[in-house]
């Protein structure tokens, strides 16, 4: 017989949810109707446990798929297909997102099922919980298998639904894929009943009636259709569930710009702007190996981490554009709050000292862009930089900013900054990500954000837009862009600049919380990654490209006991 899709509970340690419990393998059903008090938390624990194995593969298929961040080259790991869009069915790291999904799903029905409704508030909230981590697993499943929502959501496919163990698993035949319009459809219906059922809110690391609410404003912002062509039902459905968590100001506000500047430092439990996070602890890594967390891949803090993906030259010009982030240690400015989390490599030369060099990027042969670093010598008011045996003289640009001009031998003319020399991995400066790391001060921790409310206010902006209400929408791009850039409000919003600038700002904002290409494609828009760095330079995917979306892991296919459709391969 095929191995069952849909997994019994089983036994899970968890430290960070500080209750007993008796696995479900060894409880019967009869001790948990008779005792629903007495079972709840053990099982409701086993159904958070799961999503810990599950945050990790969400977040690089997410993000690794955007644009914010390069790798120093290629890489033998499964997770080289996200950057690469090489899409194969026979990804590990895919199979564990599947899996855990999964997991999670069949965990939380199980309590839904086994535990009635009505015996106490304080009961019905923890089944509440339940919905709400179901509803929001088929929503990250379809947005990864699915096709965007705009695209003909009655016919597409999503995932299967299937809630809870069947009574009859020897004679098990599961139903195929439903559409991606029924699949959304089974999400909101969850996250609905948990909005209703959640009266106890036990803060970010759990489940809460905020939790779904902020999750139903983003899956209707996913179904309100592109800016040329929205669906202003679906839009105002956005704004609704947005009003609801922006009107709890006395459960969640945004952090002032100095405590966002460390707002990757801060413990879930102890962040006002945290709505939902995956609570991870020191304990649940081999000693204190971080290396293969999230943030390991990202930057090495303290000697731990591999440090091999960096900001992207897209991100950081991003962050450039209102004014330079200057991270040189003796001349530290940050003008856009967002550049607080990212920490330039900087090294010495054998005297101690920093080495100036005027940083660009060139075009090479193939329309490939390629960073240098040259070092530059000051005489008087000229500077000069010198690449091999050629040497520069900079134009100013603005020179209290020290950002430069050259004139290359190619003909071309590049813009550049005065910096010191950044430690090079391969041939790419290391500009690295710290937005993943350092929870609580422990160098690679970090407990995955799923919402908070700097994204809520971002949903309302881009809904308001679809609704044609500029005004609204503007105030709302604003209370998220002032806050990281000082007097950086936008003057003016309207249907011509509104998609870019709210894009924009959402790239800036979630950059490194696995929304980024998600945000790209659902909105029609084509993504890329014309910057240095291995991944090719000169191919836009196209939101209608047959790699937006991910392959069912074959090993599910194989082992479903009934037909499981793949994905198209083209």
């Amino acid at each position: 017989m095929k191995k069952i899709l849909v997994i019994i509970f089983a036994t899970i340690a968890i430290s960070s949810c500080k209750v007993d419990r008796e696995p479900f393998g060894s409880l019967q059903s009869e001790k948990i109707n008779q005792n629903p008090e007495e079972s709840i938390d053990g099982l409701l624990n086993g159904v958070y446990a799961q999503l810990k194995a599950w945050s990790d593969p969400m977040h690089r298929l997410g993000e690794y798929a955007g644009d914010n961040m390069m790798i120093r080259g290629s890489s033998t790991d499964p997770f080289y297909e996200f950057i690469s869009f090489a899409r194969t069915p026979n990804n590990s790291r895919l199979t564990t997102f599947w899996d855990s999904g999964y997991k999670a799903v069949a965990q939380a029905s199980n309590v839904i099922n086994l535990i009635p409704q009505g015996k106490n508030a304080t009961l019905d909230s923890k089944i509440g919980e339940c919905y709400y981590v179901r509803g929001m697993m088929y929503f990250y499943l379809v947005r990864a298998f699915g096709r965007p929502y705009y695209q003909s959501p009655e016919t597409n496919l999503g995932v299967p639904i299937v809630n809870g163990t069947p009574k009859d698993v020897i004679n098990l035949n599961l139903p195929d894929r439903s559409t991606v319009k029924a699949t959304y459809e089974q999400a909101i219906s969850d996250l609905k009943k948990a909005e209703e059922l959640i009266s106890v809110n036990k803060g970010p690391i759990f489940a809460s009636k905020g939790a779904a609410q902020a999750m139903l404003s983003r899956i209707y912002l996913y179904m309100s259709g592109t800016y040329e062509n929205p669906n202003q039902a679906n839009a105002q459905l956005a704004v609704d569930y947005a009003n609801k968590v922006i009107a709890s100001s006395s459960t969640y506000s945004l952090l002032t710009r100095d405590q966002f500047m460390k707002y990757n430092t801060f413990t879930p439990e102890n962040n006002r702007e945290t709505i939902f996070a995956i609570k991870r602890v020191t304990s649940e890594f081999s000693g204190s190996d971080h290396y293969y967390g999230i943030g390991g891949m990202y930057s090495n803090i303290g000697g731990q981490g591999w440090g091999e993906m960096y900001a992207s030259a897209k991100y950081i010009g991003l962050l450039n554009e209102t004014g330079r982030n200057d991270w040189r240690p003796d001349k530290y400015k940050i003008v856009d709050a967002r550049a607080a989390f990212i920490e330039p490599t900087y090294s010495k030369n054998a005297a101690g000292a920093y080495t100036e060099v005027f940083r660009f990027i060139k075009d090479d042969a193939g329309n490939v862009l390629n960073y240098v670093q040259a070092t530059i010598t000051r005489n008087g008011g000229t500077i000069t930089c010198t690449e091999g045996t050629d040497v520069y003289t900079l134009t100013p640009v603005n020179a209290a900013q020290e950002i430069y001009t050259i004139n290359y031998k190619n003909g071309k003319t590049y813009t550049g900054f005065i910096d010191y020399f950044i430690t090079l991995n391969r041939v790419y400066p290391q500009f690295y990500i710290v937005k993943d790391s350092r929870e609580g001060e422990d160098s690679q921790l970090h407990s995955p954000v799923i919402s908070r409310l700097g994204e809520v206010y971002l949903n309302r902006a881009e809904a308001y837009a679809k609704l044609q209400k500029f005004t609204e929408a503007l105030s709302d791009l604003n209370t998220v862009r002032t806050r990281s850039i000082v007097n950086g409000g936008y003057a003016i919003l309207n249907a011509a600049n509104a998609g870019d600038l709210i894009d924009k700002e959402r790239q800036l904002e979630l950059a490194y919380q696995a929304e980024r290409s998600f945000d790209v494609f659902r909105n029609g828009k084509a993504l890329s990654r014309q910057y240095p760095g291995p991944q090719n330079q000169n191919v836009s995917i196209a939101p209608t490209d047959f790699r937006v979306i991910y392959y069912i892991p074959q090993s599910a296919i194989n082992s479903y006991p009934g037909q499981l459709t793949q994905n198209p391969t083209q």
